[in-house]
């Protein structure tokens, strides 16, 4: 059994037992959390597509922890101009595991 779900605007293909990498979410550490953005659900091999939600499915999740993700250098030069710019940027993620999906 599986589902693709839209967890903070990007779509995720989770089953359960899942551990997951999401862009940072509301909520604290060991905190329950629900997605009813289901777009597809597979279940024994039939599947329902949802137009464009699959109606009273749900997914549910325990956030296991906050944390950043790898540092990104942007480094911005013009040739012969004298302009550099160096930025970094490290990504805000949330790290959660699936627990059930019902259809």
């Amino acid at each position: 059994m599986y589902a693709i779900v839209n967890i903070a605007g990007q779509q995720f293909k989770v089953a359960k037992d899942q551990h997951l990498f999401v862009h940072r979410l509301q909520g604290e550490e060991g905190a329950s959390i629900e997605f009813d953005n289901v777009l597809l659900a597979e279940n024994g091999g039939s599947f329902t597509i949802g137009t464009p939600n699959v109606a009273g499915a749900k997914v549910s999740a325990k956030i296991l922890s906050h944390l950043k993700g790898d540092k990104v250098i942007v480094f911005k030069k013009k040739r012969r101009k004298g302009y550099k710019k160096k930025n970094g940027h490290r990504q805000q993620f949330t790290k959660i595991q699936i627990t059930g999906i019902t259809l």
